[in-house]
């Protein structure tokens, strides 16, 4: 299953190209290492009536993020498929610094929105980053003259093959990442399954993706 960051889980819709709900705020920092750092992608399903609201929380909680030394990455989208649709992709250092962003004011408003504004439960996927990035790398940002596109692309891969699967991959990162209209591309294990696996690819434009 694939999203460009418009749109994000769609079975029938193997593209989702993730469109930016917040301006995004790179503030580059010296930390070059990534240890084992946690991920977590935020499904947000919200009614029309609250989106206004939804997506400024969103926006005021990615930009502190950002700003937060421990957080590698904080982005949100809508996809492009279905914009009630709104997703908070997380990087942090540990577990600890996650902990604590979920206990500061700009993330519990939109808890206190979530309890209400959505049209079905808010779905939290944690996943384990395959091919390492420093906190520099992700924070690439794109040209003035690119108009970047995000696309999250969800396998499940058959029991028992994931080792090959993983291989696979890690062979053909450097040749992905070289790639001139690459911007990020990223390989995740679900932790809740091991036979899930999810791609994050961020292109400098359309024509990159192509």
């Amino acid at each position: 299953m694939t999203m460009k960051l418009s749109t994000f889980l769609s079975k029938r819709n193997p593209k989702a190209i993730l469109a930016m709900v917040t301006a995004m705020i790179f503030t580059m920092i010296d930390v070059q290492a990534i240890g084992q750092h946690i991920a977590r992608l935020t499904r947000y399903e919200v009614k029309p009536a609250s989106q206004e609201d939804f997506r400024k929380a969103m926006s005021a909680h990615v930009v502190s993020s950002l700003k937060n030394p421990s957080n590698i990455l904080s982005e949100a989208y809508h996809e492009e498929a279905d914009t009630s649709v709104l997703w908070l992709i997380e990087r942090w250092s540990s577990r600890e610094a996650l902990d604590r962003s979920d206990k500061e004011r700009l993330y519990k408003s939109i808890d206190a929105l979530a309890a209400n504004a959505l049209k079905q439960p808010v779905k939290k996927i944690f996943v384990k980053d395959l091919e390492p990035l420093s906190k520099q790398q992700w924070r690439t940002v794109a040209g003035k003259e690119d108009q970047p596109i995000t696309i999250m692309l969800f396998v499940d891969a058959k029991p028992g093959t994931e080792p090959v699967f993983k291989k696979i991959y890690h062979t053909a990162m450097p040749a992905f990442r070289s790639e001139p209209g690459v911007i990020n591309y990223q390989l995740s294990q679900l932790e809740e399954d091991s036979t899930q696996f999810v791609t994050y690819e961020k292109f400098r434009s359309e024509k990159g993706f192509q």
